[in-house]
């Protein structure tokens, strides 16, 4: 099928113009940056299209949402708290949304948990985390912005623990429990906190993001009882590589096994700790080991230029929060991601923000990076599989996957490289700027081993597309796979933020000859996973195709000069699910 579809295409044009076509349009002289020279823009159709609004991702009804705020999961039910402005579509007027779950998939919208009326949160009720305390009190921590233009920590409790839904909380009496005070401290970096956790002398403990005499930093507080706190002398890290870190995560995690571990619970051996956070508009990690005498974290490796710092996820991902679930023992993070078009196009279309689909992280066996995968209950909206195996990809070939939706869909690929000796040389620089090498080395660029992945939400004549691929380099002593999500091309708007993201792993080639590639699609989300989730990529397009009602294509395809075989790929269509719609 894939060689008799790029002899048809072939056969129509040469297959120059065919790439020029598919992936460009031109190039601007010699070695020079890509160009499509596009007939005069037509009129487009309104960005307000219910066909943009995602079907199977988190968001409220309407209106603006950033961060995942205290996920947790109590006594059978999943809580999803939420930074919210009910009255518009800005990142103003913030409050605790709060949405319940059995499934991590269909969602009951509440009233908001929290709203700014006291003068300890009078200017927004900020991001935070929920512990559970005394084996069955749940407790929010979040911050606050007070009357005085501070950022303040407060704390609230349900006010009835047997209503299964937690709809209301009731604010401390004794709030704010924390104050940006102490030398070094900035009064409007302060922000935050953490899960909370017990140390061996049975004090709790969390981390608040600052920024610490201009740096970044996690500082520490311990209580007795979650009500009063003090800071320890240190922070549990820090690092002169940065300014202010935002959402700080720190959880335990051991090595090769997918199971999650309570941040409170005994840590096993061999174990390893992550310390996250939000910088640089992205999510940024480490890892290494909780030194319990010192009361700090060590990281494993040292990085003096944070551009080098491992990330959660390489696209439009931000604000990222974990827990761990109980019921199913593992741990579970979510992140907040953008729309990639102007303000004014969010006022039109009512609505601003998504969260990613819900992931399983853990670490590698190597305990050198997080691995991340969608949770199995998102499997629960497949329907209408297709599978076709023992597929070849030769130079230049495009396999079309048809039969199921393919603006809801779910698909996995696997692509087995027939030979690595043709891997091109890796230089180094590139890990200092992975998006300027995928625009500089786009689908269009022919490779030794890739271009090779998949064209997703194109249109028919291709002048719409996105395209997920990898490509393969030799370093000296492994193989580095590019993965890039190439949004260059996605729409014919003009006033979109449309980005080449990218992200490298390196993989043991001669052992492990797959690389695998799951990518969920969701109208204008485009989560992708390669290398069983080494890179994670989410994506916001907004194809004019999908809302003028067009055909919308998906094809698997290579482009690199060695063969590449799919021994496997499966794709579903997606239901949609029921998030927050109203009832009935």
């Amino acid at each position: 099928m894939a060689q008799a579809w790029a002899f048809f295409l072939l056969a129509l044009f040469s297959f120059s113009s065919y790439v020029s076509r598919l992936f460009i349009c031109g190039r601007n002289g010699e070695g020079g940056s890509f160009l499509c020279a596009r007939s005069p823009e037509p009129e487009l159709p309104s960005i307000a299209s219910e066909r943009y609004r995602t079907a199977y991702h988190f968001q409220p009804l309407k209106n603006w949402m950033n961060d995942p705020s205290g996920p947790v999961y109590y006594n059978g039910i999943y809580h999803e708290f939420y930074q919210h402005n009910p009255g518009g579509t800005i990142g103003t007027d913030i409050v605790w949304g709060h949405s319940v779950s059995t499934d991590l998939v269909n969602w009951l919208r509440l009233e908001p948990a929290m709203v700014r009326d006291t003068p300890n949160d009078i200017k927004g009720c900020w991001t935070g985390s929920t512990t559970i305390i005394n084996g069955d009190q749940p407790v929010i921590i979040y911050t606050g912005g007070d009357s005085q233009g501070r950022q303040v920590q407060n704390i609230a409790l349900p006010k009835n623990r047997s209503d299964p839904y937690l709809r209301e909380w009731i604010k401390g009496g004794n709030n704010p429990v924390l104050l940006p005070d102490g030398p070094g401290m900035n009064l409007i970096q302060f922000r935050d906190p953490t899960t909370g956790w017990i140390g061996p002398d049975g004090l709790w403990r969390i981390a608040v993001g600052a920024e610490l005499y201009g740096y970044g930093a996690a500082l520490l507080y311990k209580s007795e009882d979650f009500l009063s706190w003090t800071r320890v002398d240190h922070p549990l890290y820090t690092s002169n590589a940065s300014a202010m870190w935002e959402c700080p995560d720190f959880f335990p995690v051991l090595p090769g096994n997918n199971g999650g571990l309570d941040l409170s619970a005994a840590i096993p051996k061999g174990a390893k700790h992550v310390l996250k956070m939000s910088l640089d508009s992205s999510d940024k990690y480490m890892i290494g080991v909780y030194d319990l005498k010192r009361d700090a974290f060590v990281p494993d490796i040292v990085l003096d230029d944070r551009r080098l710092w491992l990330r959660i996820d390489y696209g439009s991902f931000y604000a990222s929060k974990s827990f761990f679930d109980s019921k199913k023992g593992r741990r579970i993070i979510w992140g907040w991601s953008n729309e990639t078009d102007s303000p004014a196009d969010d006022v039109v279309k009512g609505w601003a923000g998504i969260h990613a689909i819900p992931r399983t992280i853990w670490l590698d066996s190597d305990g050198k990076q997080l691995l991340q995968w969608p949770i199995d209950e998102i499997e629960s909206l497949r329907r209408n599989e297709i599978n076709h195996q023992e597929l070849e990809l030769k130079k230049g070939d495009l396999f079309e996957i048809k039969g199921i939706d393919t603006l809801q869909a779910d698909v996995e690929v696997d692509f087995e490289l027939t030979s690595i000796d043709s891997a091109d040389p890796f230089d180094p620089s590139w890990l200092l700027d992975v998006e300027k090498h995928c625009r500089e080395s786009g689908a269009s660029v022919q490779g030794g081993i890739g271009p090779f992945g998949l064209v997703v939400l194109a249109s028919d004549n291709m002048e719409e597309h996105t395209v997920v691929h990898f490509r393969v380099y030799k370093s000296h002593q492994s193989y580095m796979v590019l993965m890039c999500s190439d949004l260059r091309r996605s729409s014919l708007r003009s006033e979109l933020y449309t980005p080449a993201y990218g992200g490298f792993f390196e993989v043991d080639l001669e052992r492990e000859s797959k690389i695998s590639l799951r990518t969920l699609i969701d109208r204008s989300a485009v989560e992708s996973f390669g290398g069983g989730g080494r890179v994670c990529i989410t994506s916001r397009v907004y194809p004019v195709a999908l809302a003028d009602n067009d055909t919308i294509h998906m094809y698997a395809f290579n482009n690199g000069s060695t063969t590449v075989r799919v021994p496997q790929l499966r794709a579903w269509s997606m239901m949609t699910a029921q998030v927050n719609v109203i009832q009935g």
